[in-house]
């Protein structure tokens, strides 16, 4: 079943380009079917490219998905033009009134700031307030998770003496989860970061379970208990070559980035990357919204309240 996202996204035609079933909003409306509502709040600079991913993985399951997308209305974007914003994001005093299946929640590259320094941390907050009653699953992912830890259940993160950066293999900690259903026993998984949260301040939280994790990477996986929220640390819906773009982009810079660890054949850029990570990647977010958005979500979203 396809993907539903606005007309004229760019997403569009990248996503058909790859024979992801994508609906414009045009064609769905002649469906007589509920999609699944997920809201994406979009905190990465670069939105088109993130917006791509997500709707990329979103779109390879067999269930109808109608995808809104919201920003943050207290931080004025540098790196994406205002038209597309206007276009295509809705802020939240726009959709505070709606109930939704699922959302996610992105990373964002503020994680050596303080998180109440963050100028939108406060918008944050009530949104990720609002979506304990108004969203029946939503997925934290890197910045977003350690963001909905620390605000949900005080767990804070530190700084690391170097970024952790990479694709790093992982184990699940509860192989019989089912958001790790048919993963293998080590698989990979995409990291770009200077912060991690710590193993024993979660174990601390009873409603909080580590699902998988890294030697080198750390807690991947958390989940509280029922799959009402998940917090994963890490970029499982990273493309081919975003972790290439970024090494290069810091070493244009001269800020001497080491290479991405595991990341390019033989260590060589010239020879572009070992690609090791999207089918799970993908299988993540089947299981997420099979699992813990199709199977559980009511199918009257009023009753949510």
């Amino acid at each position: 079943m396809p993907i539903k996202i606005p007309n004229d996204l760019p997403a569009v035609q990248t996503l058909a380009e790859e024979n992801i079933f994508v609906m414009t909003e045009k064609r769905a409306i002649t469906q007589d079917i509920r999609p699944l509502r997920i809201l994406l709040l979009n905190l990465m600079p670069k939105k088109i490219e993130t917006e791509t991913q997500i709707s990329r993985v979103l779109g390879n399951t067999p269930l109808q998905i109608e995808l809104t997308l919201i920003r943050a209305a207290t931080h004025q974007s540098q790196n994406t033009a205002q038209e597309h914003l206007l276009a295509f994001y809705k802020t939240f005093d726009d959709i505070k009134g709606e109930n939704y299946d699922g959302m996610i929640i992105t990373g964002a590259p503020v994680e050596l700031k303080e998180f109440e320094e963050v100028d939108y941390w406060p918008e944050l907050c009530s949104i990720m307030e609002w979506s304990k009653t108004h969203v029946h699953s939503v997925l934290h992912i890197c910045w977003g998770a350690q963001a909905g830890l620390y605000y949900h259940y005080g767990i804070k993160k530190y700084t690391m003496e170097e970024k952790l950066f990479g694709v790093f293999p992982h184990k699940a900690d509860h192989p019989h989860s089912m958001l790790l259903r048919g993963f293998d026993n080590v698989f990979y998984v995409p990291h770009s970061r200077y912060t991690m949260v710590k193993r024993e301040e979660i174990e601390q939280v009873p409603e909080l379970k580590i699902l998988a994790s890294s030697e080198q990477a750390g807690v991947h996986i958390v989940a509280r208990n029922g799959g009402r929220q998940f917090f994963i640390m890490g970029h499982a819906e990273y493309d081919p070559l975003t972790l290439d773009a970024e090494y290069r982009r810091d070493a244009s810079a001269g800020l001497g980035t080491a290479l991405p660890e595991n990341y390019y054949v033989n260590d060589d850029p010239d020879l572009g990357p070992l690609v090791n990570w999207r089918a799970h990647g993908s299988l993540l977010f089947i299981n997420w919204l099979n699992y813990f958005v199709y199977q559980s979500t009511p199918y009257d979203l009023k009753s949510l309240n």
